[in-house]
């Protein structure tokens, strides 16, 4: 077994500068193929390797991938990977209450809070760099005709839009054509250079197409709140499809809300998926990004373990590392 490469391990550089790193290494770009591609994996398949924080005030460091990469953020993950350190006692925990794991990505440090009860975990909320608003009302040509899309950023940047200006539903049997959908938005938004992180060049260019709908229309709670109920399907990538309601993007989504006032402080976002998994999200705090009006999004949800995996490599299969077919 070869040591580990420099950029999952080297000391001395931080996360976003490991991804740059892993981007260029050969034998780590080989690994996170082996690993998504088939038969091992399949063309939806994400994961994280697990590397040093940035300094000593973090537990660790996370460096997130998928079929053709590295991405820069992912909220659900970041929930599964503070709910995985808990629950094998890298990270003390009570039976009962919060605890606090630290997690740096690329994007900065976030926070994943794991509520135990009885033992166990309960759930996670995952804090977030701040999210703001890059840009609304996009016209982006596409074969759906020329449809607008806001640009916000929730930890990478995600063009959101309503999936009934394509005609289309939140649903299983209409995710073949919002992968199509998202690619093309995605693609054309991304040659038209329309999202230039202000801060960090290595956090530009639209990672997913998010499609919303209204679930329900907003409950107004006895102490003034709301609950707003969407629902939203994920296209990412090159077209990879986020079974969870998007970790990130739900953090997107939650800074293009509070800019229209349509999620105030103390209310709820009921984000579900297309398969119904749902996160619960809110405002933490106001924040700024270059003087304009920002928000750090809170974002509550569960993971739970599947399985341990032991990947074996046979040299002298010809499919090695594998293969993807979409």
């Amino acid at each position: 077994m070869p040591e580990s490469p420099p950029a999952l391990t080297g000391h001395g550089i931080t996360v976003a500068e490991r991804r740059t790193a892993a981007m260029a290494d050969t034998e780590v770009q080989w690994t996170r193929a082996l690993l998504c591609g088939e038969p091992r994996g399949h063309a939806d398949m994400y994961g994280a390797f697990l590397v040093p924080p940035n300094d000593a005030g973090a537990h660790l460091g996370a460096l997130f991938w998928h079929k053709d990469g590295f991405s820069t953020a992912c909220g659900h993950g970041t929930i599964a990977r503070g709910a995985w350190a808990v629950a094998t006692g890298l990270v003390p925990a009570p039976a009962d209450g919060t605890t606090d794991v630290v997690i740096d990505v690329p994007p900065g440090r976030v926070t994943a809070g794991v509520r135990t009860a009885d033992g166990r975990v309960a759930d996670v909320t995952f804090v977030n760099v701040p999210g703001h608003v890059h840009a609304r009302d996009v016209p982006v040509p596409t074969s759906h005709g020329t449809l607008t899309v806001d640009i916000a950023f929730g930890g990478a940047m995600y063009a959101v839009l309503p999936v009934d200006r394509l005609g289309l539903r939140v649903r299983p049997q209409d995710v073949t054509a919002l992968i199509a959908a998202g690619r093309e938005i995605r693609d054309t938004l991304n040659a038209a250079g329309a999202a230039e992180h202000p801060d960090d060049s290595r956090l530009s260019g639209v990672y997913g197409t998010v499609f919303t709908e209204e679930a329900d229309a907003p409950v107004e709670r006895p102490d003034g709140t709301r609950q707003l109920h969407h629902r939203n399907v994920t296209v990412f990538a090159d077209g990879q499809v986020d079974r969870s309601p998007c970790g990130s993007g739900t953090a997107a989504r939650v800074a293009l809300l509070a800019a229209t006032g349509e999620l105030r402080p103390g209310d709820e976002l009921r984000h579900e998926s297309v398969v119904g998994s749902v996160f619960r999200a809110r405002i933490e705090r106001s924040a700024t990004v270059h003087g304009h009006p920002a928000v750090v999004p809170a974002v509550t949800g569960t993971a739970y373990a599947i399985g341990t995996s032991h990947f074996t490599v046979d040299p002298d299969d010809p499919l090695v590392p594998g293969f993807v077919l979409r």
